[in-house]
Formats: structure tokens, sequence, C-alpha cells
């Protein structure tokens, strides 16, 4: 069984394993170079480590790259007033690439 963690980085938190391809919220870092994350919990078969609130930085990451997701359109509609407005919106996140968890 390999090992499973739970980080939290830009106000959410995830379940990663080692070789796993996430997107999270944009980090200033340059693609290619390597971050470590705060780590939750790590888990490792029946072995368990809780942190309280975390155990530092444990889980390492390389950075694929930074980009734009797909639009999200907001529409705000009001009945009866003749109101619309409709906008788009295309939020930033890194791709990050799980390399070890300690």
């Amino acid at each position: 069984m390999s090992k499973i963690a739970v980080i939290k980085t830009g106000g959410k938190q995830y379940k990663v394993q080692v070789g796993e391809t996430i997107k999270i919220e944009k980090l200033e870092a340059k693609n290619g170079s390597t971050v470590k994350l705060d780590t939750l919990l790590i888990a490792n078969g029946e072995k368990l480590e809780i942190g309280h609130p975390s155990l530092g930085e444990k889980v390492e990451a390389e950075v694929l790259e930074t980009a734009k997701a797909k639009k999200v359109t907001v529409v705000k509609y009001k009945s009866k007033i003749r109101y619309k407005r409709t906008i788009g919106h295309r939020q930033q996140f890194t791709a990050i690439k799980i390399s070890s968890i300690a």
C-alpha cells in the first residue's frame, strides 16, 4: 500500500499519492521548480500521522505549468426589470506532480 497524504494549499485540502498530478490554486513558482506543501495527515497502511494543526512541509511536488482554466460564464438576471449581465472568468491554476511524501 502506498502512502497517502492530505495537503492544504489555497484554502483547500487535497488527498494525494506519489506520482499523482493535480491542479491547485496558482502558486508563485517557476515551471520545473520544486515546492513543499503543508501536510495535515499521512497514512501508510495501518500507520497514521495526524498534525495538530499540521505536520509541516512533508510533501514535495514538481511544478508542471501555470495556466488559466476554461472560461466560466456568470449570468446575473432579475426578472421583470429588464436586467441581465453576462461576464466570463478564467481562474489561474498551477499543475503539480507529487514527487515524494516524507
